[in-house]
């Protein structure tokens, strides 16, 4: 971040209220805990988390962990879905070895998933049997939410400290990352319209397809880049600035 830049701090004060709040009041909703359910989703969520693609020209990166944060959201209480949002978040934000570890980077990257997975929690559970919208639709209008309130925070962060168009910025941020999502609801949706509540069960099935989504994402960026810079050893190169 720049150097005394007061709005990019305010802005993370404001997704860290934020995040505080929607924990806050899932703790003082809380019932009795969905024990392996939990476990399972809270596990897999972490462990996906580390499998991170990151998106070419953005300063950020993505994890293959949403069907499992979806499957939280859907069938944990709001504690238990903030939980998973920020354990697997701050997997993610932790930096390889030897790489720098940037405090501030870390607490906007938690702040701002948690607060997106609660806003997603609030409309799933809104919607769902209520307003003619049940299941899917519901699971759809709690994924765009999820969507908008990730990726926006993102994008007003990188403009604020990098000077960078926020229409733009966000543009790129959803050509990259909407197949994604589209995937992770889908594979959401086939869970637990299949299986209902022994979904999260059936979510360790769902650990190979990401697998593959995460070797797709990096076989194509790195196409990319060898498109861009005209060889491997010119896309290795670029791997290795990224990095740094």
């Amino acid at each position: 971040m720049k150097p005394n830049s007061l709005t990019p701090t305010m802005f993370i004060s404001l997704m860290a209220m934020a995040a505080i709040t929607v924990i806050v009041r899932g703790a003082l909703s809380i019932h009795p805990l969905h024990q392996f359910q939990f476990a399972c989703l809270l596990l897999l969520g972490v462990v996906t988390s580390r499998l991170r693609v990151r998106l070419p020209g953005l300063t950020g990166n993505m994890s293959m962990n949403l069907p499992f944060l979806f499957l939280a959201i859907v069938q944990l209480s709001p504690f238990e879905a903030a939980a998973v949002a920020f354990a697997s978040t701050l997997i993610q934000s932790l930096p390889k070895r030897g790489l720098q570890f940037r405090p501030t980077q870390l607490l906007f990257n938690v702040s701002t998933v948690t607060t997106a997975a609660g806003l997603a929690y609030l409309v799933f559970h809104e919607f769902d049997g209520r307003h003619g919208a049940t299941g899917s639709p519901a699971l759809v209008l709690a994924a765009v939410t999820y969507f908008v309130f990730n990726t926006l925070p993102v994008a007003t962060i990188i403009c604020l400290t990098e000077g960078a168009k926020i229409v733009r910025t966000w543009s790129g941020i959803m050509h990259l990352s909407f197949p994604y999502y589209v995937a992770g609801t889908g594979i959401t949706s086939i869970l637990t319209g299949k299986s209902g509540y022994m979904a999260w069960a059936l979510s360790i099935g769902a650990l190979p397809v990401m697998i593959g989504i995460y070797r797709s994402y990096c076989m194509y960026f790195g196409e990319r880049a060898i498109e861009r810079h005209g060889s491997t050893e010119s896309c290795r190169l670029t791997k290795a600035a990224a990095a740094r």
